[in-house]
């Protein structure tokens, strides 16, 4: 598969100043309210946006999800779980004592079973050490009652874990399984080692066990990856898509296949090898993806089935626009909000139709403002 380079914005992006809008969508059960919107622009098709920030002054935000009831869970990184249900909760959902957030680690990845509603079970991936010593990224199971997580069971923590390069998203994709993003672990060698867990996208049943049907009778479901950060499946063909941080550049947007060897350290950017894939969107310079998330909703019509990331060098949110007969090819990105509010982590579609996103100022690479770090939602502004 031969990358195309979008390295600057190829659909037109118009962004206005900030101002005050006149129509303020109407609220949602089970999500947060309505505050100002502020920092609004239109899109080439004349559909005009805006921002709601619905909570501010939370510390390094990282992963989000929301439950059928409407509550968000956030993960932040120095080891809390957080629930905003129309406010943010005073008392953290779980405090890890456990947890070690150094460099790219901490607590990271959130997904809820896609049977919550009965079960309650709440997975977390978070960086640790082990009863060896040794530094690993951990995948345990919780199970949630009035807003707490308790009944720890671990799953998996044979991941190795560095100050760099740990991967970390967390998602159930539409067959039922849970799929880990795991980066190289600052070890580049992992990426080429079907006996690592490093360098790879993990694939588990709900229990932490591997599926029968997994490539390699290991829970590796891909490999040759750096550190693959944000996934998705297309809501309409079912196809996984992963962003992923290159080197010095050469971020990519990758359609992820069982099995299949996407390259690194051996190939980068436009580099082709047999038997090894291609990104089919790659940036430089960089702009450093991270999580992302189809649109679901017709709310916002034109934005459904389009595929956004956050992007944290970037510091702005990346829209990608497909092919409508060919929805293996990306024909076009935006770029959104770019400077407006620094590093951007992750972006979740909401059960309100609004697309929210979640700024890390405060993980010591960016430069914060004192309502730093918040959460905020993308909303029609007319």
């Amino acid at each position: 598969m031969r990358a195309i380079a979008l390295a600057a914005t190829v659909i037109a992006v118009q962004v206005a100043q900030p101002q005050a809008c006149n129509t303020i969508p109407p609220a949602q059960p089970g999500v947060p309210g309505n505050p100002a919107i502020t920092d609004q622009f239109t899109l080439a098709n004349g559909a005009r946006l805006g921002v709601q920030t619905i909570v501010t002054n939370v510390e390094v935000p990282w992963d989000m999800a929301f439950a059928p009831d409407g509550r968000l869970f956030f993960t932040e990184r120095g080891g809390r779980v957080r629930i905003y249900q129309n406010g943010l909760l005073d008392v953290p959902a779980l405090i890890l004592d456990d947890v070690q957030p150094a460099g790219e680690g901490g607590l990271l990845g959130i997904a809820l079973h896609p049977n919550f509603a009965v079960n309650h079970y709440v997975y977390l991936l978070y960086t640790t050490v082990n009863a060896a010593g040794a530094a690993v990224n951990r995948l345990a199971r919780y199970r949630e009652v009035n807003n707490a997580l308790a009944e720890r069971a671990v799953l998996a923590e044979g991941m190795a874990a560095s100050s760099i390069h740990n991967g970390g998203r967390i998602r159930f994709g539409p067959d039922g399984m849970l799929y880990v993003t795991m980066g190289d672990a600052a070890t580049p060698a992992n990426a080429q080692s079907l006996s690592s867990l490093n360098g790879k996208i993990l694939r588990f049943r709900d229990d932490g066990t591997t599926p029968a049907d997994n490539p390699f009778t290991s829970p590796v479901w891909t490999w040759g990856h750096r550190n693959p950060q944000g996934l998705d499946w297309n809501p309409v063909t079912g196809d996984l898509w992963a962003t992923e941080h290159g080197q010095v550049g050469n971020d990519e947007v990758n359609l992820i296949r069982r099995g299949l060897n996407y390259g690194w350290p051996t190939i980068e950017g436009t580099a082709m090898q047999a038997g090894m894939q291609s990104p089919v969107v790659l940036y430089n310079p960089t702009v450093a993806p991270s999580g992302g998330a189809f649109y679901t909703s017709s709310r916002m019509p034109s934005l459904t089935g389009n595929f956004f990331f956050g992007a944290l060098a970037g510091q702005q949110i990346q829209r990608l626009i497909f092919d409508p007969v060919n929805p293996t090819r990306v024909t076009a990105t935006e770029k959104w909000l770019e400077n407006h509010f620094g590093r951007i982590r992750d972006v979740v579609t909401g059960p309100d139709g609004a697309l929210y996103f979640c700024t890390s100022n405060r993980d010591g690479r960016g430069t914060p403002v004192a309502t730093d770090d918040r959460i905020a939602r993308i909303v029609p502004a007319q």
